[in-house]
């Protein structure tokens, strides 16, 4: 780390959960994350602010003006831009210390997995099922930490899947896949603006502390919050001993 890197991160450096240590690990770090929308958004802005070295964007939406009212990693003038190119050009702006790829495309299981593989910590900001079971299951395979995120309406959800446990539940555990989706979207239901930065900015926090070598206290439980009545609620999560997709791993 040299001179500009330690005044750049200093604040980081006096905090005795991170210190150079952990902020060194941010800088050797890499991070995939899934989808650049209203979670996605705040979480690259705080990973790429933070130092993490390395930040895969994986997208295949283009950036609509619908979006600009809560996707803030985007801008006017990137509207009709491939949404991960786009966060890759505003990023570049932040810190030059974060490299990022922008894949610009809607991956197959096989391109997940090689981008899972490669990465230390995977953050899912997506909108669909499909896509968070397709993630799941990369990370379950490659036992690679997974932190998940949700926002419609005023409702948020977060959960830590931590796969390098062995006993951890996985994604498929908390929401079996039992069919053809009927996922409610932002764009039929709605959202709260904030709610998506809030949630996040949390899961940008959860992989810093990853990446840091550090716990994360949400690892196995799931955290809901109501922003309509600004209520949090915290829930231990069982590993289901039946699950399609976790239940092979030994115990």
């Amino acid at each position: 780390m040299d001179d500009q890197q330690l005044i750049r991160y200093s604040r980081h450096i006096m905090l005795p959960q991170i210190d150079l240590e952990g902020q060194e690990k941010l800088l050797g770090g890499h991070v995939l994350l899934i989808g650049a929308g209203g979670l996605g958004s705040p979480a690259s802005l705080y990973l790429a602010s933070a130092g993490v070295g390395r930040l895969t964007i994986c997208d295949g939406d283009i950036v609509d003006l619908t979006n600009l009212q809560r996707q803030i990693v985007h801008s006017q003038v990137t509207i009709g831009v491939n949404k991960a190119e786009s966060a890759r050009r505003a990023l570049a702006e932040i810190n030059a210390d974060c490299k990022v790829t922008a894949i610009q495309e809607r991956v197959d299981q096989q391109k997940l997995n090689e981008l899972v593989n490669k990465a230390d910590v995977v953050v899912d900001a997506c909108d669909n099922f499909v896509t968070r079971y397709a993630v799941n299951r990369a990370c379950v395979e490659l036992r690679k930490p997974l932190v998940s995120g949700a926002a419609i309406r005023f409702a948020g959800q977060l959960a830590v899947f931590d796969m390098r446990q062995v006993n951890a539940p996985c994604y498929h555990c908390l929401f079996p896949e039992i069919g053809p989706e009927e996922a409610e979207s932002c764009a039929l239901m709605g959202v709260f603006a904030p709610l998506t930065g809030m949630i996040g900015s949390l899961q940008a926090g959860e992989a810093i502390r990853l990446l840091a070598g550090k716990p994360s206290p949400l690892a196995g439980y799931l955290v809901m919050f109501d922003a309509s009545g600004m209520e949090w609620q915290k829930v231990k999560l069982a590993k289901d001993p039946t699950c399609k997709v976790c239940s092979t791993r030994a115990t």
